[in-house]
C-alpha cells in the first residue's frame, strides 16, 4: 500500500478548499478515508506544517485533525476523541466566516459524525477504567456540537438555497443518538422545536428524515403520545428502504407495541420475517385475553425488553389482556348483567395474585373511562352492567 504524503495531502486540501468543494474537504478529514492510515500524516505536532501550506481560515481544521489522526493511530481514543472536539469546534468556527455559503456542510457532517463515535469509544474506555461516569464523554461530545447547531441555526438572513438549516436536521440526528443514550430525552424538546419551525422541514433528506422520525416516534412513545408515536414511526418503517432489515426491524420494536396499544394486532408474518419471534406470544396473549401468557412472555424475554427500553410500554398490554378476557367472560355469561366475582373468579384462573373484588372494580371502571367497554358499576349489587348494543367496541375506535 502506497500512503499519502503530508505535501501531497496539504494540496489536496488546498484544491478542495479553493474549489469550495465540501464533498473533497470533507473526505480528507473523515476517519473513513484511507489517508487516516497514512503514517506520513501521523503528526503530534502539524500547525508549523499546516499554517505553512493551508489558508488561515482553514489551517485550524486541519492540523486539529492530523493531531486527532495522529492519537487514533497510537490507539489512545480518548485522546482522538478529545481532539475531534477541537475539530468539530474549529470546524463551527470556520463556517461562521462564510457568510451565506453552505458548501462546508458535508465537512460539519463528517466531523460531527466522527466525534460522536469517538466519544462512544472514549466513554467506554473511562466508564470501565473508573476515571469517568457512564455518559461524561458523550454530554461533552454534545457541547461541542452545539457549536455548530448555533451557527446553523442562526444563518437565517441566508437564502434557502445556501442557507446553513440545511444542515441542522443531521445535527439534530446526532443529537438525539446522545441523549437517547444517556437517557436525557428532556433535552430532545428544543431540538424538536428548531426543526418544525424549518419552513422547508419537510425537503430535508430522506435518509435523514426518516432517522428523526424513529428518534421522535420513540420519544412520543415514551411520553405515552401513542397516536404520535404511530405516525412518526410508521413513517420510518414505510420509507425505510427494503433492503435495510435491520433498520426495519429496530423500528418495529417500537412500532409493534405502539400498534398494539393503539388496536392493532401485528400479523404473524411481519414477526417471522424480521425475526422478532419475542413479540409473537405478546401478541397471541394479547388476543386470547391470557393474561398468564402475557406476564410469562415479559419475563422470560425480560432482558431483551429492557434493554430495548420497551418492558414498561408492554406492561400496559395488559389492560387489553383483561379486556379479551372480560369479553369472554360476558360472552360465556350471555347476560348484560354479571356479577363482579366472575371476572375476578376470571383473574384468578389467570393467576393473578393479590386482587380481591375492589380490584377487580377498579379495573373494569379503568376500561369503562377508556372506552374499552361500555357500560357502568351497580357498586351496591356488586354487578356489572354493559351496553346492549357494542358492548366491547374495537381496540382501534378506543
Amino acid at each position: 500500500m502506497v500512503f499519502m504524503s503530508l505535501n501531497d495531502y496539504l494540496q489536496r486540501v488546498m484544491g478542495a478548499f479553493f474549489n469550495q468543494d465540501g464533498e473533497a474537504l470533507a473526505e480528507l478529514i473523515s476517519f473513513r478515508d484511507p489517508h487516516a492510515m497514512s503514517p506520513h500524516l501521523m503528526l503530534e505536532k502539524p500547525e508549523r506544517d499546516v499554517e505553512r501550506c493551508i489558508d488561515p481560515s482553514v489551517s485550524e481544521v486541519i492540523a486539529a485533525h492530523l493531531r486527532a489522526v495522529w492519537a487514533a493511530g497510537n490507539g489512545d481514543c480518548v485522546e482522538a476523541w478529545k481532539t475531534q472536539m477541537l475539530v468539530v469546534q474549529s470546524v463551527s468556527r470556520f463556517m461562521s466566516e462564510f457568510k451565506e455559503e453552505n458548501w462546508m456542510l458535508p465537512v460539519m457532517y463528517t466531523t460531527c459524525l466522527d466525534l460522536r463515535l469517538y466519544a462512544l469509544a472514549a466513554d467506554y474506555k473511562l466508564t470501565r477504567s473508573g476515571n469517568s461516569k457512564a455518559g461524561e464523554t458523550l454530554e461533552k461530545a454534545a457541547e461541542a456540537l452545539m457549536s455548530c447547531f448555533r451557527v446553523c441555526a442562526a444563518d437565517t438572513r441566508a437564502g434557502e438555497e445556501c442557507t446553513k438549516r440545511w444542515g441542522l436536521l443531521y445535527l439534530v440526528n446526532q443529537f438525539f443518538k446522545i441523549y437517547f443514550k444517556i437517557n436525557k430525552l428532556n433535552l430532545c424538546k428544543p431540538m424538536i422545536r428548531a426543526i418544525e419551525a424549518q419552513p422547508f422541514k419537510d425537503r430535508y433528506s430522506l435518509s435523514q428524515l426518516i432517522t428523526y422520525k424513529y428518534y421522535t416516534g420513540r420519544k412520543s412513545m415514551f411520553d405515552s403520545d401513542f397516536k404520535s408515536a404511530d405516525e412518526a414511526l410508521s413513517f420510518a418503517f414505510e420509507r425505510c428502504h427494503i433492503g435495510s432489515r435491520k433498520n426495519k426491524r429496530r423500528i418495529l420494536i417500537y412500532l409493534i407495541p405502539v400498534k398494539m396499544l393503539l388496536g392493532y394486532l401485528p400479523k404473524d408474518y411481519i414477526m417471522q420475517r424480521y425475526n422478532l419471534a419475542e413479540f409473537r406470544e405478546v401478541v397471541s396473549a394479547v388476543r386470547q385475553g391470557n393474561v398468564r401468557l402475557l406476564s410469562e412472555t415479559l419475563a422470560r424475554h425480560e432482558s431483551f425488553f429492557i434493554g430495548a427500553g420497551i418492558y414498561l410500554i408492554l406492561e400496559k398490554l395488559k389492560i387489553l389482556a383483561y379486556r379479551n378476557l372480560f369479553k369472554k367472560v360476558f360472552l360465556i355469561r350471555g347476560s348484560h348483567q354479571i356479577e363482579i366475582a366472575y371476572f375476578l373468579q376470571s383473574l384468578k384462573w389467570m393467576c393473578v395474585e393479590d386482587v380481591d373484588l375492589d380490584e377487580t372494580e377498579c379495573i373494569l371502571a379503568n376500561m369503562i373511562y377508556e372506552g374499552r367497554m361500555k357500560g357502568y358499576i351497580s357498586h351496591a349489587h356488586r354487578k356489572l352492567v354493559v351496553s346492549k348494543k357494542d358492548a366491547f367496541p374495537p381496540l382501534s375506535a378506543c
